[in-house]
């Protein structure tokens, strides 16, 4: 694999963003890659998901590009004042300017998005809002319900009010931006295939089992795991090596792999 640190300006941001970026080490013409965001949680940045785990190494064989921005602390969210603009960023400059970059596939089906924690509800966020931009997103110990979050995770409450002005929306827990409701507005369009999986002894396991509940009830495309696990990295090593296996990707020797491994 080849790993490229990415260095550019956002209009949306109105400043310099980054982003890691891994490609196959061979690339075919005339065959774009499909691409995976792969975004961060809330003490995290762009270089995490190389630092502490294998994906390189799971990358491997797969006909793929894995984008991995910095999102700061903003959930991934339009701040409602306007400010600052990261669910704008993440799915609309982003894209875009990664495939003026790379030979990126510029299609629905080519395009997926995955994170852990904050990063999970950013994933989740963003196919449930924009499921016209993405076929499938994976959920990992995620910020599914922001009501149990800020009462049961008091670092969360912390960081919100101290943070607001610069990177947090106080829009954060409103109605417009709960995963339940999300998955409502656009009944038209086909919903992304889902993946949740968090640990058994993660103290944000009730509020994932909560989603997935409400998730099933609303019959969304939900595929649901969890095992003995915490808010932790081994945790997550092992939820990127089955999600790779488990998106509709292609493998270099054209083999594709199924859904569901």
């Amino acid at each position: 694999m080849a790993l490229f640190h990415s260095c550019f300006f956002s209009d949306v941001l109105g400043m310099q963003s980054r982003a890691e970026v891994i490609l196959p080490d061979r690339l075919e013409e005339g065959r774009p890659l499909p691409t995976l965001y792969l975004l961060h949680g809330l003490s995290d940045d762009e270089t995490i998901w190389c630092r502490h785990t294998s994906l390189e190494l799971y990358a491997r064989g797969y006909y793929l590009a894995i984008v991995m921005p910095n999102a700061h602390r903003s959930f991934y969210l339009d701040s409602d004042d306007g400010h600052t603009r990261y669910f704008t960023y993440i799915t609309e400059e982003l894209p875009k300017l990664m495939e003026s970059f790379f030979p990126l596939a510029k299609e629905r089906e080519h395009r997926f998005v995955a994170g852990l924690s904050m990063g999970g509800y950013g994933a989740f966020k963003c196919a449930l809002a924009r499921p016209d931009r993405y076929a499938a997103a994976a959920s990992f110990s995620g910020v599914l319900d922001f009501d149990y979050a800020f009462r049961n995770w008091e670092y969360l409450s912390t960081v919100i009010s101290e943070e607001t002005a610069a990177t947090a929306p106080t829009n954060i827990i409103d109605a417009a931006n709960k995963l339940a409701a999300l998955s409502k507005l656009t009944p038209e369009i086909k919903i992304p295939k889902l993946y949740q999986e968090c640990g058994t002894e993660d103290f944000l396991y009730e509020s994932n089992i909560k989603f997935r509940d409400n998730a099933l009830s609303n019959g969304l495309p939900l595929e649901y795991h969890e095992r003995p696990g915490t808010h932790n990295w081994e945790f997550w090593n092992e939820c990127i090596r089955k999600t790779l296996a488990w998106l509709p990707l292609q493998t270099e020797s054209n083999k594709t792999t199924a859904i569901g491994v």
